[in-house]
């Protein structure tokens, strides 16, 4: 082979996923920039997972609960606080944190850093919707309590934490 020729491309086997960079749809909107990878529909219900970019300091994800699904987050570069039960903590750059399902968590850009992550929930919920969803909120289309009804939908269920807000709000 020469230059810069590649292989061709034949089908995957059954079951293998390759999402490439240029089809990867990209929401961006505030503080957040959120790239959809692969979708539950896309990997037979193995999973789920994005890659999210906050601005420094920017809230993620509020204070919620996956009933069915385990969550991961690798912190690809800056530093993330994040909500684990009832614990505040930094993660930082190559850190890795599992939430099980019923744990209540939630995650923001550290006051000083940005944060550059990739989250994985498994098993796959259909979640790209509930991003797009999120975009319309915060473009002002719908309001923020449209998400209230979708919570079994997306396996995201919303509450209130008391140590959250403390954390967030002495940044």
């Amino acid at each position: 082979m020469s230059g810069d020729a590649r292989p061709a491309e034949g089908a995957l086997p059954a079951g293998a996923v390759v999402v490439r960079a240029a089809d990867v749809e990209t929401l961006t909107g505030g503080p957040a920039t959120i790239r959809l990878l692969a979708d539950s529909e896309a990997t037979g219900g193995a999973l789920s997972t994005q890659r999210v970019t906050l601005a420094q300091g920017a809230d993620g994800a509020m204070p919620h609960t996956h009933k069915l699904s385990t969550e991961l987050f690798y912190v690809l570069d800056g530093s993330l606080d994040v909500l684990v039960g009832d614990r505040v903590l930094t993660a930082a750059t190559g850190d890795v944190l599992v939430v099980p399902p019923e744990l209540p968590h939630a995650f923001a850009a550290s006051r000083d850093s940005t944060a550059d992550l990739l989250i994985v929930l498994t098993p796959g919920v259909e979640r790209f919707e509930y991003f797009r969803q999120l975009g319309r909120i915060v473009r002002g289309e719908l309001a923020a309590e449209s998400l209230l009804d979708m919570q079994d939908r997306f396996d995201t269920h919303f509450l209130v934490s008391p140590p959250w807000r403390a954390a967030r709000s002495s940044r």
